[in-house]
């Protein structure tokens, strides 16, 4: 029997991202018109600092840039979960994170797949937050009862999809034929369905409950609810978007505009109203929106909890959850608090703020040999031996995701949930544990200083 070669994880990640994308704006025309609205922003950004072009370049994030993507779905049950996870392994995508989303009022919780390793990431960083939605919190017996039978009912992935996942896990891989049916496959798990299981009555029972427990129980499967490329410059993406025809929502999420900006703000316009048709009648429902993202340095355990101070600090000052009303004031707390956290790479390292990628130079590579050459870091540094840049923030803000989601549901659907995070009941419907994300940070530092090590002072 002839050998097989298998196909990257990686390189099936990175078909399925952009057939994701294709797919997403067929369904969604002003996803096409936001792309290219990020697209001449990035260009515009770039042609005016070529200093941060030469850094991008430098990082790797250039050629990254316009493949950079992240996506979201909702899920019912254990099972889909778990099975979701398998389906994901395929394309070399790990759990990460765990997020609570119930304080914001959302039944969920979550997890981020993406892949771990910074040359992964490279070939592509594409990412999805998934989320499970908690049963348990549907305060009806009978409509939890009726939610439960409804989501037992139905299959969200195709059987061949099914049989690949486990010819992967038993073999190994895939070979090229059988990645590229696995994509088409995968795929369908996440189209979006113009028709509902459900009556138009016990839609509208649902979504009294909470409008994201119907968008999650009334379809047969959990359609992709939005995609997002990533910006340089989220600002001038939020002034830009009503001249092209796309209402964006009031308040940028995440930490305020910033010479060095820090882990991920997030902006989008609101969902979609479309037709669906239900089992005994026509309705409409609103599930799918667009989401930008702009991203910065990833914060060390330090940094988050000068981060999460300051943002509750300006959050408990405004006493409200941001909205259009008070986004101004929002806006003005949130730069008058974060002046305590150092706006420039060279302070938060020195700090201990934030994680950073070593490079050597040249120069460096140059001096290797000598006698006096520097040895500690600092010193390499200092002597321009070693590069430094900032490394990217690959995951999400849990107040940030409850802000996008509560903010594309209407303020009709924030529900009041006690916090209850329960992440062992995630990771056992999971089946495995997930990863922290500030220990894969960790890791690719050293990693980059191990390098820097070897190639100059060995």
């Amino acid at each position: 029997m002839p050998t097989v070669s298998f196909i990257s994880p990686d390189d099936i990640r990175k078909g399925f991202s952009k057939a994701m994308s294709d797919m997403y704006r067929a369904e969604v025309p002003l996803y096409g018109a936001l792309m290219e609205l990020v697209a001449e922003i990035n260009r515009g950004v770039l042609d005016a600092d070529p200093r941060l072009a030469q850094h991008l370049q430098r990082t790797g994030e250039l050629q990254r840039l316009d493949m950079e993507r992240h996506g979201a779905i909702r899920l019912g049950t254990a099972a889909e979960l778990a099975t979701i996870g398998r389906l994901f392994a395929v394309m070399g995508m790990q759990p990460v994170g765990y997020y609570d989303l119930t304080p914001a009022g959302v039944p969920v919780h979550s997890t981020a797949f993406r892949a771990v390793h910074e040359s992964a990431l490279q070939t592509s960083p594409f990412r999805v937050f998934t989320s499970l939605l908690r049963l348990e919190l549907i305060e009806n017996p009978d409509l939890r009862a009726f939610a439960e039978a409804a989501l037992a009912k139905r299959s969200i992935f195709t059987p061949r999809a099914l049989a690949l996942i486990e010819q992967a896990e038993k073999h190994g891989g895939l070979g090229a034929a059988d990645a590229d049916e696995f994509i088409r496959q995968a795929l369908e798990t996440f189209r979006w369905h113009h028709t509902a299981t459900v009556t138009a009555a016990q839609y509208q029972q649902l979504s009294d409950q909470h409008r994201l427990i119907a968008d999650v129980v009334a379809f047969k499967g959990p359609h992709i609810n939005h995609l997002t490329p990533r910006t340089l410059d989220i600002d001038q993406v939020q002034a830009a978007m009503p001249g092209k025809g796309i209402t964006p929502k009031a308040v940028i999420e995440g930490p305020p505009r910033r010479n060095c900006p820090i882990l991920l703000r997030q902006t989008s316009f609101k969902a979609l109203d479309e037709s669906i048709a239900f089992t005994d009648a026509q309705g409409s429902h609103s599930a799918r929106f667009g989401e930008i993202e702009q991203r910065g340095v990833a914060l060390t355990p330090k940094g988050r909890a000068l981060y999460d101070q300051l943002l509750n600090a300006a959050r408990d000052e405004l006493g409200a959850f941001p909205n259009e009303g008070n986004a101004a004031r929002y806006m003005a707390l949130m730069t008058q608090h974060f002046q305590a956290f150092p706006d420039n790479h060279a302070q938060m390292r020195e700090q201990g703020l934030a994680y950073f990628r070593y490079f050597a130079t040249e120069k460096g590579l140059a001096a290797r040999g000598q006698a006096d050459r520097p040895r500690t870091l600092d010193a390499l540094i200092a002597a321009g031996h070693v590069d430094v840049e900032p490394l990217v923030y690959e995951d999400f803000l849990p107040v940030s995701a409850a802000g996008i989601f509560q903010s594309n549901l209407g303020d009709a659907a924030q529900s009041h949930y006690v916090a209850n995070a329960n992440q062992a009941e995630f990771e056992q419907a999971l089946g495995r544990q997930t990863l922290d994300e500030l220990k894969l940070y960790e890791q690719t530092q050293q990693r980059s200083i191990d390098e820097c090590t070897q190639a100059l002072l060995a």
